[in-house]
């Protein structure tokens, strides 16, 4: 059925006019990687694979590798340079370029730098050795010790002048796309007990948690909204507490026709300790569920591929970054990029969960995008966006104003992570003055704001901070708008 809205028209015509699916995988007119794994991919999710189902969302031969069969899992460690999945002259150069930078190294600490087993380093000094890029001056126990002969260095420094990236040995994207459809959010199956559990510390409704929980199973993208200060950012943020507590694989980098792509960012990505066997992959880093959330600073540029001219070596975007975890837009609508456009640029990833990224030149390459989505605003989403973009919305979430049962549980909480008592009948009369005086509506965020008030007067007067009604009142009058007369 062709698309009524112009947005999904102009998006599925671009693809459409630089791709052509055929039995045999994609044939790329525009540049596209051909890849039959992320085509596969494009076609079971068009076909239904992200609906509920025991594996939704796997690519065909996912389970054996796609058509990365011949690379080893996570879980496993290549034990020579053929097992890696890519290109041996992408190892070696990144092995010299290790080399100019370091100086001596034993083929042990060749490995730990390249995050390679110690038989591929020893294969890649053995084959570097053959062409004259190296020489061993020494023994580290039963291991060589080498440096670079004068070729070696005057090749690792035009290396390093055609791009920066060192380190880690990259993953190819063909193992990258399998992986990362493995670990799909569709894939979790979240209980009762695991939300309750997380939402702990929030006061909430039950049936907002209730909705919660549904959304966070549908492994889709979910819309939280309301008016200001009544908790969304909190909601969202522990969402993905929820999520964090299973774990999955993320590489250091992805590797593209010799480009480096790095995704592991130890800022987002948290590390967790597999023991799991006694070697695996160390390329790929065992983390939580990760959880990126941007705000006001969003910009279009943002969710493409960064290139450092410096470096000269790719970073992932925000949704690339946060595949298999949680990606929280808050305070969406106040973005330097407007609602529209992020329609356009998303509604193809919102939709069947691939997304395109445009290298230099203007190339285009597939990666999924699988991650729960999460929209937060205090904006009435009939302005923010059409009909068109809240379909894609499968879990609408509202969070309203607190009752004074609410404020009151919230109020006794944040007393008590201060160490403070509360007296009931002052926090009584600071509702009644809130509601009728002020004409305000009670908000999650109002507690923990005005506790800070009474502390900070305390702090100012060299005195012990106390919640009587006198500190309440004070802490109102300067934390509220008075009302003109």
């Amino acid at each position: 059925m062709k698309p009524t809205h112009t947005a999904i028209e102009s998006r599925l015509n671009f693809i459409q006019s630089g791709n052509r699916l055929t039995n045999d995988g994609l044939t790329s007119g525009g540049g596209v990687e051909p890849l039959s794994i992320t085509i596969n991919s494009a076609l079971a999710v068009k076909n239904g694979a992200h609906e509920p189902g025991p594996c939704p969302g796997v690519p065909p031969g996912a389970k054996n590798g796609g058509s990365a069969a011949a690379e080893s899992t996570p879980e496993q460690r290549p034990r020579s340079t053929g097992e890696l999945g890519i290109r041996k002259a992408i190892v070696e150069e990144l092995a010299l370029k290790a080399l100019y930078l370091t100086g001596a190294l034993s083929t042990r600490e060749l490995a730990g730098q390249m995050r390679v087993s110690v038989n591929v380093a020893d294969e890649l000094v053995g084959r570097l050795r053959t062409d004259q890029l190296c020489q061993v001056t020494g023994m580290a126990g039963n291991l060589p010790t080498v440096v670079l002969t004068d070729q070696g260095r005057k090749r690792a420094a035009e290396l390093l002048s055609q791009g920066q990236y060192t380190g880690a040995a990259p993953v190819s994207l063909a193992s990258y796309v399998v992986q990362v459809r493995k670990q799909s959010v569709r894939h979790m199956v979240v209980h009762k007990a695991d939300v309750e559990r997380a939402f702990g510390d929030l006061i909430i409704d039950s049936k907002v948690l209730g909705q919660i929980g549904t959304g966070l199973n549908s492994g889709a993208s979910i819309f939280v909204h309301g008016p200001a200060g009544v908790g969304k950012t909190a909601i969202a943020e522990t969402m993905s507490r929820v999520l964090a507590e299973d774990h999955v694989w993320i590489p250091h980098a992805v590797e593209v026709d010799g480009q480096m792509i790095a995704v592991y960012d130890p800022m987002i990505h948290k590390e967790v300790n597999w023991d799991g066997g006694e070697g695996h992959d160390e390329r790929w880093v065992r983390c939580q569920r990760p959880s990126v959330m941007v705000g006001g600073e969003l910009t279009i540029e943002m969710l493409d591929l960064q290139f450092n001219a410096n470096t000269k070596y790719y970073t992932g975007p925000v949704q690339m970054k946060a595949n298999n975890g949680v990606l929280i837009i808050d305070d969406f609508g106040r973005q330097r990029v407007r609602p529209e456009d992020l329609l356009n640029r998303w509604v193809v990833p919102l939709d069947r969960g691939i997304d395109f990224l445009t290298m230099a030149g203007g190339r285009k390459i597939e990666i999924p995008f699988e991650m729960l989505v999460v929209f937060s605003t205090n904006l009435d989403p009939a302005d923010l966006v059409d009909a068109a973009f809240l379909r894609r919305m499968q879990t609408k979430i509202r969070v309203d104003t607190a009752t004074d049962d609410q404020f009151r549980q919230i109020f006794r909480r944040v007393a008590a992570r201060r160490g403070l008592n509360v007296d009931e009948g002052a926090l009584n009369d600071l509702i009644r003055a809130i509601r009728e005086g002020l004409h305000q509506e009670l908000r999650a965020c109002q507690p923990r704001d005005l506790v800070n008030q009474v502390c900070w007067a305390a702090q100012y007067e060299d005195r012990r901070p106390i919640l009587d009604r006198a500190s309440l009142f004070g802490a109102m009058e300067a934390y509220f708008l008075t009302p003109k007369a």
